[in-house]
C-alpha cells in the first residue's frame, strides 16, 4: 500500500469536507448553481496562480507532464460529467428532495465510483477491498442519517442519483489522465466548469453576488475544490479511482469532527458509529497486500518518474540526469511478482 497516496486522499477528503458547511453558510446569500460555478472558479483561478508560481521556481526536468493531445477526450469527459452536469442534477434534486434523503443518497457516491471502476474499468479488487468499500459507505450512511427519509416525488431522488453517477464517472475519467500535472488539470476543471456553471445558474434566475460573498466562495473553492482535487489526482495516479473514492467516502466524517473541535458541536453516538464503521474500512485498504505474479506489456508514456524497477530505459544526451525528472520514455516487456496496487503502471486484468 502507498500510505503516502492514501494520506494524499484522506486531506483531500479532509479539505471537501470542511468547505462542505463553509458552502452550505454561502447557500442563503448565493444561488446554488452560482455558488457551484463560483466553487469552481476559485478551484481553477486560485489553481491557475499556484501553478505559475510552481513553474517559475522549477527546473524543466523536474516539472510535471503537461496534458497531451490524446488526454482531452477524457479530460473533456471528466468536465462534463463531474464540473457542469453533476452539480446541476445535485442542486435540482436537493430543490425536490427533503434534506434526510439528500443526505443518504449522496453516499452512492463512493458506491458508484468503486463499481464503475471495478466492472468498466477493471480495476482489481478482491473481498477485504470490496468489504472495506462496504463500511465505508455504510459509515457515511450512519453519519447522514437524520430521520426516516421521505420520498415525495421521484424525480429529485433520480436527479441526486445521478449526479453521484456523474461524479463516479468523473472520478474515472480523471484517472485516465492523472499521469499528468495534477494542477493543470484542476485548473481546466475550474476554469471551464465553473463559468458554465455560473451561466447556467444566470439564466435559470439566479443573480449575480455581492463582491464580498463572491471573494468568500472563490477562497472555499480554492481550498475545498482546488486544492482537495489537485491531492485526489496524485491519489489517483497511485491507487487507481475505487481506492482513492473510497477514502475520499470519509469527507462528511473528517468535516463533522472538525466540526466538533472547531464549532463546539456535540460528540454523537451517531459520530462514533460512523467513526468505527470507518476506521475500520479504511484500515482494511491501508493493510491490503496485494501481490502475485503479473506481465507488463510495453508501453509508452511521460511522467516524473525515479528509476526503479519499472523505469530502467536507456537514456539520450538530451534526457535530464537528475531524477526525478520528467521526459517520455518506454517500458519493455516484464514479469515479476512483487506488491502493488492499480497505479498507472499496473492496470493488467486479473
Amino acid at each position: 500500500m502507498n500510505r503516502t497516496a492514501a494520506l494524499y486522499a484522506l486531506i483531500s477528503a479532509a479539505l471537501f469536507g470542511i468547505s462542505t458547511p463553509a458552502a452550505k453558510a454561502l447557500v442563503g446569500a448565493i444561488d446554488p448553481i452560482v455558488l457551484a460555478g463560483l466553487l469552481y472558479c476559485g478551484a481553477g483561478i486560485g489553481v491557475a496562480m499556484l501553478r505559475r508560481v510552481g513553474l517559475a521556481f522549477q527546473a524543466p526536468a523536474n516539472r510535471e507532464q503537461s496534458l497531451r493531445r490524446q488526454d482531452i477526450p477524457w479530460l473533456a469527459g471528466a468536465i462534463a460529467a463531474g464540473g457542469i452536469a453533476g452539480p446541476i442534477l445535485l442542486m435540482t434534486g436537493l430543490a425536490r428532495t427533503d434534506a434526510a434523503a439528500a443526505s443518504l443518497l449522496l453516499t452512492l457516491e463512493g458506491a458508484a465510483t468503486a463499481l464503475m471502476a471495478w466492472f468498466i474499468f477493471h480495476e482489481n479488487f478482491n473481498r477485504r477491498v470490496a468489504l472495506g468499500m462496504a463500511l465505508l459507505v455504510a459509515g457515511a450512511a450512519v453519519l447522514a442519517w437524520s430521520g426516516t427519509p421521505t420520498l415525495a416525488s421521484i424525480v429529485g431522488p433520480v436527479a441526486i442519483i445521478g449526479a453521484c453517477i456523474m461524479w463516479a464517472l468523473d472520478n474515472n475519467l480523471t484517472r485516465k489522465v492523472s499521469l499528468a500535472d495534477p494542477l493543470q488539470i484542476v485548473e481546466l476543471k475550474g476554469l471551464i466548469a465553473g463559468p458554465v456553471s455560473v451561466v447556467i445558474g444566470l439564466w435559470a434566475g439566479g443573480s449575480l453576488p455581492a463582491v464580498s460573498n463572491a471573494l468568500l466562495a472563490g477562497i472555499v473553492g480554492f481550498l475545498g475544490y482546488g486544492v482537495s482535487l489537485a491531492l485526489f489526482v496524485v491519489a489517483l495516479r497511485h491507487l487507481g479511482a475505487a481506492r482513492t473514492g473510497a477514502y475520499f467516502s470519509t469527507a462528511p466524517f473528517l468535516g463533522a469532527v472538525v466540526a466538533v473541535f472547531a464549532l463546539g458541536d456535540p460528540v454523537t453516538v451517531q459520530l462514533l458509529a460512523a467513526g468505527g464503521l470507518m476506521g475500520l474500512g479504511v484500515w482494511l485498504h491501508l493493510t491490503e497486500r496485494h501481490e502475485h505474479e503479473h506481465i507488463h506489456q510495453p508501453m509508452t508514456h511521460a511522467h516524473s518518474h525515479v528509476h526503479d524497477e519499472h523505469h530502467e530505459h536507456q537514456h539520450s544526451s538530451e534526457d535530464p540526469p537528475a531524477e526525478p525528472h520528467t521526459h517520455s520514455h518506454e517500458h519493455g516487456w516484464l514479469k515479476h511478482t512483487h506488491p502493488h496496487m492499480p497505479d498507472m503502471h499496473h492496470q493488467h486484468r486479473h
